[in-house]
């Protein structure tokens, strides 16, 4: 027989406290130009092919999502999944509330709620698509601006990102689905 109290004895185990860091992380030079240089690089070919194709491939949600991809790249964030299927659910939603409830401040805040609640639910968590609704009701596009420039920007971000840090040598994606 224990000699313990029968409560202590089915206590479930005390988890590990939570570290916060203290202060905001640090980087090197070396970092800081490989990011920049990504960036650059991510934004220059989605700008050349909205000039010279007349096609729009950039939403401002995509400034974001660069700094995201090239300075953290190992996050769930900036996964492939995350970035092609946040932007995707954001703008669909927006698209699809603005269609069916008008542009009211009510219908916005449903909009960016229900994006979260959707990228929650599939594992597509990516905090810049959060602004898309936004945008759609700023914007009041068509349908097709699902797929250009949501879907076919947010493709190209990614090949460009795995192409880059393949190029530079860092490890990107850290996973596909």
């Amino acid at each position: 027989m224990s000699e313990l109290a029968p409560d202590v004895v089915a206590r479930p185990p005390v988890p590990a406290p939570v570290v916060h860091p203290t202060r905001a992380p640090t980087y090197t030079l070396s970092q800081g130009v490989l990011a920049c240089a990504g960036v650059f690089t991510i934004i220059g070919v989605l700008a050349i092919g909205s000039f010279n194709l007349g096609v729009l491939l950039l939403l401002g949600s995509f400034g974001s999502t660069a700094v995201m991809m090239f300075t953290f790249p190992e996050l769930h964030f900036s996964q492939p999944r995350s970035v092609i299927g946040g932007h995707f659910i954001c703008t669909a939603v927006g698209l699809a509330v603005l269609a069916v409830f008008g542009p009211a401040w009510w219908s916005l805040a449903v909009a960016a709620a229900v994006s979260v609640a959707l990228m929650m639910l599939t594992r597509t968590m990516h905090p810049p698509a959060g602004s898309n609704p936004v945008i759609v009701f700023l914007v009041a596009p068509k349908w097709g601006f699902l797929l250009f420039p949501t879907l076919f920007g947010a493709l190209t971000m990614v090949v460009v990102a795995v192409l880059y840090h393949r190029a530079t040598r860092r490890a990107y994606p850290a996973y596909w689905y």
